[in-house]
């Protein structure tokens, strides 16, 4: 059976033959392995669709068990990103990620999207190149429906930090800041802030800190990513102590809940 998808190439192992395995990440069919014998090296519309970081329309053909790419056109080419070398990673490291969240043949269209909005603010992107990531990665748990709480307790439900009502926490003229007097609690097991008296409560677990002390002002800012499209995000950047401790959490956020560990591409980016 021939078919047609929009997708993108997360991964790419070499076989025999010149021919090649790729985890393409489809709009229609999800995450796909299909096989295919065109050259990322040609200069046809079909080798051009195969290099890294290209939104490409692809040709399929479906076997019982397999997929075949027969010809492939690229609608866009993110190439600015391979013009930097540690952009280049941090976009990496986003595409292993999503080879991660995504499963065989299970279409998730939303995530899709969020991949391109990504690609696409990634490319315009001149330095903070972390920043991005972890926005990437707050809204893709929010899409898969495991976002931590942040506007009351996830345990009891009383009101912590900002008021109600600031869901964004703040606008894109006018982003959260970070600083503020008061500090919450982060439960990692628990999925999100939680009081003082839910804390106590709480069974402690060998294996790593579970339970984090925030400055509201972090999680107005954890609140503003999930919350807000990747295009307010663009020109956002952390400062490096605040990237690392907002990177620390959500590591450890995406591991407890997702099982999701240290990714090979993890070894080649910088700290923010």
């Amino acid at each position: 059976m021939y078919t047609e998808t929009e997708g993108i190439i997360l991964k790419q192992i070499n076989t025999v033959n010149g021919r090649r395995m790729l985890h393409l990440f489809s709009r229609k069919f999800g995450k796909i392995s299909a096989g295919t014998g065109i050259s990322e090296r040609s200069r046809s519309k079909a080798g051009l669709a195969m290099r890294p970081f290209t939104y490409g329309r692809y040709e399929l053909y479906k076997g019982r068990e397999t997929y075949n790419i027969n010809s492939a056109e690229a609608i866009r080419s993110y190439y600015r990103i391979g013009e930097d070398v540690d952009k280049y990673m941090h976009a990496s490291y986003v595409l292993e990620l999503v080879d991660k969240l995504t499963v065989e043949e299970h279409s998730f269209p939303q995530l899709f999207n969020l991949t391109l909005a990504f690609l696409s603010a990634m490319e315009e992107r001149k330095k903070k190149y972390g920043t991005l990531v972890l926005a990437f990665e707050l809204k893709a748990l929010k899409l898969m429906g495991i976002e931590p709480r942040l506007d009351a307790c996830v345990v009891c439900g009383a009101q912590i930090g900002s008021p109600a009502g600031k869901e964004d926490g703040g606008s894109p003229e006018n982003p959260p800041a970070a600083e503020t007097e008061s500090t919450v609690l982060f439960s990692i097991p628990e999925g999100g802030i939680i009081c003082g008296d839910c804390a106590k409560k709480t069974p402690h677990q060998d294996g790593g800190q579970l339970i984090y002390s925030l400055n509201t002002g972090i999680v107005d800012i954890l609140r503003y990513f999930v919350n807000n499209p990747m295009k307010n995000i663009e020109k956002l950047g952390l400062d490096d102590g605040l990237f690392r401790e907002i990177h620390t959490i959500v590591k450890a956020y995406m591991e407890h809940h997702l099982g999701i560990g240290k990714l090979k591409s993890e070894d080649f980016i910088g700290d923010s």
